[in-house]
């Protein structure tokens, strides 16, 4: 950062000023001193032509207010700025609160204690309150409305200081004799603050200034210190919390006045004075620290004594109280950024993240890029490229160089040992050093090298592209004397400079400064260094290898207070600098006229020196605004325009020709071209080596026509639209065509071609076409990109967008509409593969001829029998292979009989024999082992239903015969079945038996066990109870010596749904498709969350063509276990052949 003096304000009657604060949100300056004085300032804000402009924010006050009340010094004073108050207080500890109305102060609140002074108070981070404390040890938190929150009374101690924490749940008091004491935000003391700064001190001191930066916008890296405490000795203390044990410890070495962190947090500001060597009385300073303790800067200030400073709210100022005037001070941050390939980088810090955000702006096209880097030390850009330096770990000293094209992305990341303080780089290397070692890497080689350069980089490479040295030591390359293309320079912090050859690092020579530097800029060819040093003293050496003693020599040009300077690319004679809010362009050390600016200088190269105007982007950082990116021509290059318009070509030739330049040069082949003086404008193409506009000159003389000319120059000059309308006035549409074909404006072209005729446009228009659709389908548009390819017959690109559209039956279309053998079919079948459509990838390989790929489609997706019904109608040898496998894959899955239906069907009645007698051996087995067992035999089982059907019709014929009793016994019976019969039939029947018998206590179990069925719908339900209701309470349920229903109800069931099951099988091998569907079913209500009858039931209805029944066991077998593969394999199957029975019609 750079920092100077830029304005004094003196203050009426010469009184003494104790305090001062500036508001950061709107932009009001309260200084308070003697004699009650209160004043409110605010300077001109900036106008939008300015900004524009780049000029730097106006100095001059536009408003200035007494404000009346105070009679004491006034010694405190504080801003809300979230809800537009000031707080003041004076020495007789009056304190009032004032706010805005309508562009002016006025009293709000009063308030005296009239006990004590107040010595401190701090709004918290919201503005919601106020802490306020006083000498005596009072302590009082209010509202913002006025009301008060609670006061404390910290009885034997004298307050000095007050902070809040950002999060406002704890409160820092610091004391009269130097402690801090660390208070929750009800005022209960926590614990008391451990000061390592003190440790080994002895003597009186006091507390300076506590500042505690609460995170409004971000931090500069992930845990950063923010809490600053320093004394009047110089010895400061910054931490990361009020309980960090390992603070960052400052000894400034000057007597400390008060403290403040900038509106980011990023610099530290410490005011106070200084014991001059020479003189008697002290001198005024500001050092400026970054949050890790490193110094920035030291500003110094006139006057006797220095009381109090603020900082604006952009960071860009800092006002100073020094006796009876105040100083305001502009600031040059050291912003991260860079320019490469028309992209300014930039970095800054946002509350919500812990990371830095990069953000690669295009200034062509106006996009941008961004990145959230973690511990981003800094930003360095050459040509196409950027480096990004950061800290590899929190917790290991390795740091990352990623190497970084121009829209942010990551090409190459290199891990080094060393501190990369400082980093530069060339087209071909990264240089990154730290205080005590340099580290170099040839990251790429340049396409555009001479034969020498290349050798060089050859020799490098062998050598290691990575290599370290430290700054003592001797480097091993060669130092030759040859004219490198490159340098590279060391600045120490003793003054000395080493210079160093590329790419071999060797040390060819050393140089004493009188200063220490903190820029080092070398120009274009290498021949001078200019130096910036501390204090912003721009000076330079002359470093031509030509001079006898090759010592250098330092330049007589040596200018003060300047904080960024730029080489020319194309000129070694020519450099940019920024001194103070003015440009200076220097030729041979000599100035040309300022200019009024403030932004940093990107490029210097054709004459032109392109700025940016960084303190207006990081304003509104992730909006950056093009009108911010400023261009300025240097003298000569304004003056040769000038000469041309008013004076002449001819005459104008002369002045160029004594001030030669390419850019000159093609300034006056450009205007030649202009009145078409062709001569002229090939002679000062040549002289500005312009190959393509000596070609464009030999062939504009090769026309006849002054207007075809004139059209083609307009068109040079990319004045597109006048160069058509010239063309179509010429009643040459082919050429305007051309030229919106060269410039890829297809929608113009399109334009065009429908406004005439001719049979040579058919093709241009299915062109056109297709270039529309490209650029829509580039853009992922892919709807409009159809409409122009069908108009295109672009059937290739047609296809690809149906597909990503997941319009199939739109491709299914196009695949119908092609020809046979049509080289794009294959490519259709294969998208219908990959989204699983069987049927049409088929379709479209068969088309082609390709029915391998056909059944290998098949197979793929599991359709065998369409896999054997293709092969056996193309006569596939492979037939058999391919039932075999089929065959093998379904036994895996232990469906003999689907295995047994394959063989069949495709004739291969051995195979399906042999799978048959396997089959009915394992029966076999099953039926001898069931007549062996002596319970739960299969063969018995078998009946169980007729038994069941027989005593539930038995029952109901001995009821309707009027055999009540036998009914009921009957129907007693029935216990056992209900497996087989619903159990409301069961209960139904034997309620109603047991009432007919008179039986109620045996009637009112039956209804207990209705009305407990979880089948029942609720009206039914209320049906049974109502019933029951109206029968028990006519005839009372008492208990008689019946059959124990008890035991009838909770009896267990026998479990035969495995049987059951079984059976259906064999019933299902027998082609008894109906009995098999029975015992399937009869198996599901035995046990209705055995998964495999529905599967087997939904088969057999698949073979019967009833997909919809099919597919409703298929769907309850995947609900019960969504693993059984087959069943999801034959729902997919079973809804292609429901689609396709539905096309075809039966």
């Amino acid at each position: 950062m750079f920092i100077y003096l830029c304005k004094k304000i003196a203050i009426p009657s010469n009184i003494r000023l104790k305090c001062i604060s500036w508001n950061k949100n709107q932009g009001f300056i309260a200084c308070g001193g003697e004699d009650g004085l209160l004043k409110v300032l605010k300077l001109e804000t900036q106008t939008d032509e300015a900004k524009i402009k780049g000029l730097a924010a106006s100095n001059n006050i536009s408003v200035t207010q007494t404000l009346e009340g105070h009679s004491g010094f006034v010694q405190v004073v504080t801003w809300n700025e979230q809800y537009q108050k000031l707080t003041t207080s004076d020495q007789n500890g009056l304190i009032i609160v004032w706010m805005l109305y309508r562009g002016s102060w006025y009293e709000e609140m009063i308030n005296n204690r009239n006990k004590s002074v107040v010595r401190s108070m701090s709004w918290n981070a919201d503005g919601q309150k106020i802490c306020i404390v006083y000498e005596d040890g009072a302590v009082i938190v209010g509202s913002v409305d006025g009301n008060r929150i609670w006061g404390k009374d910290l009885k034997g101690t004298h307050l000095c200081h007050v902070a809040w924490s950002s999060d406002s749940k704890i409160l820092l008091f610091g004391m009269a004799n130097g402690e801090i004491h660390i208070y929750d935000n009800q005022g209960n003391f926590i614990v008391k603050m451990k000061m390592s700064c003190l440790v080994n001190l002895t003597g009186a001191f006091s507390i300076a200034g506590i500042h505690w930066y609460h995170g409004t916008q971000g931090y500069i890296e992930p845990n950063c210190p923010c809490l600053a405490v320093c004394y009047d000795n110089g010895r400061c203390q910054i931490m990361r919390d009020e309980n960090d044990y390992n603070p960052v410890l400052l000894d400034t070495g000057i007597n400390v006045v008060c403290i403040q962190w900038n509106p980011n947090g990023s610099v530290l500001a410490v005011a106070g004075s200084l014991k001059a060597a020479s003189q008697d009385k002290d001198l005024n300073v500001v050092q400026f620290y970054t949050p890790f303790g490193e110094h920035l800067r030291t500003l110094k200030v006139p006057g006797k004594q220095i009381s109090s400073l603020s900082w604006e709210g952009g960071g860009l100022k800092i006002a100073l109280a020094v006796d009876h005037y105040i100083y305001f001070a502009n600031i040059r941050p050291h912003y991260k950024w860079g320019y490469c390939s028309n992209t300014v980088v930039y970095a800054y810090t946002r509350a919500d993240r812990p990371e830095c955000c990069v953000v690669f702006w295009d200034t062509k096209n106006n996009e941008k890029y961004v990145k959230y880097v973690k511990s981003l030390i800094s930003i360095t850009t050459y040509g196409d490229f950027c480096v990004l330096a950061t800290k590899a770990d929190e917790n290991q000293p390795q740091y990352v160089l990623v190497l970084c094209n121009s829209i942010g992305t990551p090409l190459d990341p290199k891990y080094v040992d060393i501190e990369p303080l400082f980093v530069t780089m060339t087209k071909t290397h990264v240089i990154a050093a730290s205080k005590e070692a340099f580290y170099i890497w040839q990251y790429r080689v340049a396409k555009k090298l001479t034969a020498m350069e290349i050798n060089q980089l050859a020799r490098t490479r062998k050598e290691g592209r990575e290599r370290i040295y430290h700054i003592d030591d001797t480097s091993s390359g060669s130092g030759d004397g040859r004219l490198d293309y490159s340098r590279a320079f060391e600045g120490r912090e003793s003054g000395t400079i080493q210079r160093y050859s590329l790419p071999t690092v060797a040390l060819v020579q050393s140089y004493t400064l009188d200063c220490r530097a903190y820029q080092l800029s070398l120009n274009c060819n290498s021949s001078r260094l200019a130096i910036i040093d501390l204090s912003g003293v721009l000076t330079f050496l002359d470093l031509d290898a030509r001079a006898a003693d090759s010592t250098g020599e330092q330049l007589k040009l040596e200018r003060k207070d300047v904080w960024d300077m730029k080489w020319a690319k194309d000129n070694p004679d020519l450099f940019a600098m920024m001194e103070k809010t003015r440009m200076y362009v220097f030729r041979n050390l000599d100035p040309e006229e300022p200019i009024q600016t403030s932004g940093y200088i990107c490029n210097f190269e054709d004459l032109e020196i392109k700025s940016v105007l960084l303190d207006e982007i990081l304003k509104n950082p992730e909006h950056p605004n093009k009108d911010y990116i400023i261009n300025f021509e240097i003298r000569s290059l304004r003056d040769s325009r000038a000469l041309i318009e008013k004076v002449g070509i001819e005459e104008s030739s002369q002045f160029i020709e004594d001030n030669p330049h390419p850019r000159l040069w093609r300034l006056l082949a450009e205007a030649a071209l202009q009145k078409l003086d062709l001569q002229t404008a090939e002679q000062a193409f040549v002289r500005c080596k312009d190959y393509q506009g000596i070609k464009f000159v030999k062939r504009l003389g090769n026309l006849q026509s002054e207007s075809m000319k004139q059209a083609e120059v307009a068109a040079y000059f990319s004045r597109f639209e006048e160069a058509e309308r010239m063309y179509l006035d010429m009643d040459r549409r082919d050429l305007a065509i051309g030229l919106r074909i060269k410039l890829g404006d297809w929608f113009r072209v399109l334009q065009l071609l429908k406004t005439g005729s001719g049979h040579s446009d058919d093709a241009l228009l299915e062109q056109a076409h297709n270039a529309i659709g490209d650029y829509f389908a580039d853009r992922q548009k892919w709807l409009n990109a159809v409409q122009y390819y069908v108009q295109g017959q672009n059937q290739e690109r047609l296809a690809e967008c149906y597909y990503m559209l997941e319009d199939y039956q739109g491709l299914e279309n196009l695949a119908n509409s092609l020809p046979e053998n049509h080289k794009l079919l294959p490519d259709i079948g294969y998208m219908f593969v990959r989204v699983g459509m069987c049927e049409q990838a088929v379709s479209a390989f068969l088309k082609c001829n390709r029915p391998k790929d056909a059944v290998d489609t098949c197979v793929h997706l599991n359709q065998w029998n369409k896999a054997v019904e293709l092969a056996k109608n193309h006569n596939m040898k492979e037939i058999g292979s391919l039932l075999a496998r089929y065959a093998s894959h379904l036994l895996e899955k232990n469906k003999i009989l689907d295995a047994v239906e394959l063989y069949r069907k495709a004739n291969y009645f051995f195979e399906a024999a042999k799978l048959m007698f396997k089959s009915a051996s394992a029966l076999a087995g099953l039926l001898e082992e069931d007549v062996l067992s002596s319970t739960n035999r299969f063969a018995d089982n078998a009946w169980r239903g007729a038994e069941a059907y027989h005593f539930f019709i038995l029952a109901q014929k001995q009821l309707y015969k009027g055999n009540a009793d036998a009914a009921l016994k009957t129907a007693l019976h029935l216990r056992d079945y209900e497996d087989i019969i619903p159990a409301v039939e069961i209960y139904s029947l034997l309620a109603l038996c047991a009432c007919a018998n008179r039986a109620f206590y045996t009637c009112s179990k039956a209804f207990v066990k209705l009305e407990s069925l979880e089948t029942l719908k609720p009206e039914q339900r209320q049906q049974y109870e109502d019933l029951a209701l109206e029968i028990f309470t006519r005839y009372s349920p008492n208990y008689k010596k019946t059959p124990d229903l008890d035991d009838v109800l909770e009896s267990a069931r026998g479990d035969l749904a495995t049987a059951l099951n079984d059976r259906g099988q064999v019933r299902y091998l027998r082609v008894e498709f109906a009995a098999a569907v029975r015992d399937f079913t009869a198996a599901i209500e035995c046990q209705p969350g055995f998964e495999v009858p529905y599967y087997n039931r939904g088969l057999v209805r698949y073979r019967l063509g009833d997909f919809d029944e099919a597919m409703k066991d298929f769907r309850k077998v995947l609900e019960l276990n969504p693993q059984f593969e087959d069943a999801a394999l034959s729902l997919k199957q079973a809804i292609l052949d429901k689609e396709e029975k539905q096309k075809r019609g039966y």
